[in-house]
């Protein structure tokens, strides 16, 4: 039953995205593919990777990825950032075109959050606050910690 109950949720959350996504399509607000629509989902959860990292996280070839990469770059969904350190090193950030796409799915996320907070006592968005945690930290080692926000 709890694997239901989670997969239906987590299943809400994907449809009123795309459902949002399609919606900017129609509108002409996103000029992105499919593809590149999970490209950049993916750079952007994992923060600032490489293009390197961001090819060995979806298992294709470097020039693979660097192609997807430039494809957003030249869309202006996405920025390459120089290694302050090493300058041969260039990170994979985000642009605010991005960022207002993006907005779709964490407006949603807050908006169910809220009613979470009106919906249940504090302790139990407490707990379930520390379930989550758990979850992310403990029991889904398959996806790299390192490149999930907290």
């Amino acid at each position: 039953m709890l694997n239901k109950a989670f997969f239906d949720v987590y299943t809400k959350f994907k449809l009123h995205f795309y459902q949002s996504l399609f919606e900017k399509i129609k509108n002409r607000e996103t000029s992105l593919t499919t593809v590149e629509t999970y490209c950049i989902e993916i750079i952007h959860a994992m923060g600032h990777p490489t293009v390197s990292e961001f090819a060995s996280f979806i298992q294709i070839s470097s020039p693979n990825a660097a192609y997807k990469v430039n494809s957003l770059i030249k869309k202006g969904y996405l920025r390459k950032l120089q290694s302050e350190d090493d300058k041969r090193e260039f990170y994979l950030e985000v642009t605010d075109r991005y960022l207002n796409y993006h907005h779709i799915t964490t407006a949603y996320v807050d908006k169910v959050t809220e009613r979470m907070k009106d919906r249940f006592t504090a302790e139990e968005v407490e707990l379930l606050e520390r379930m989550l945690l758990v979850i992310h930290d403990e029991l889904m080692p398959e996806v790299d910690s390192r490149f999930t926000k907290r």
